[in-house]
Formats: C-alpha cells, structure tokens, sequence
C-alpha cells in the first residue's frame, strides 16, 4: 500500500516537473500564455500530491481504530498511555 502511494506520489511530481521545464525550455518560444497555464498546472499538482500520498487507505490502521486483535490493541494502548476499560 504504501508503495503504491509512494509510486503515484512520484509521477504526479515528476509529472510537474516536466510540465514546469518544459513550459520554459521550450513552450514559451511557441506562446507565452500556454507556458504559464502549464505552469498553473504544475503549482496545483504538489498540494494533490501530497493528498494523495497520506490519504488513508482501508487497511491502514488508525491511531484510535481498534485492529480486532486483543494482544495488539493492549500494546497500542499501552504505547498510547490509554487505559483499557474491561
């Protein structure tokens, strides 16, 4: 799981890389105009990015989210500093 975030984390980068080198080096001979819209692009894409790379995923275990195995709840708890109610 976290590879595959990691993976999308980095295309989406390199992705705006390119977009910002290339609207420089060779967009802006052609039109300046299109050069900053890509380069717009590529302001919006780190903020998705990092989004995208921290987002939870449905097997991650949350801090708060009991994992259904008693012995790793107590630990977590005790890591935590929480007291279990039984």
């Amino acid at each position: 799981m976290y590879a595959r975030r990691r993976r999308r984390y980095f295309l989406m980068m390199g992705g705006c890389i390119v977009l910002f080198v290339s609207a420089w080096a060779f967009v802006r001979l052609w039109s300046v105009p299109v050069a900053v819209g890509m380069c717009v692009v590529a302001m919006v894409i780190p903020p998705v990015a990092a989004m995208v790379a921290n987002r939870r995923g449905p097997e991650d275990r949350w801090w708060d989210d009991p994992s259904g195995d008693p012995k790793s709840d107590e630990w977590w708890d005790e890591l935590d500093g929480k007291k279990r109610r039984q």
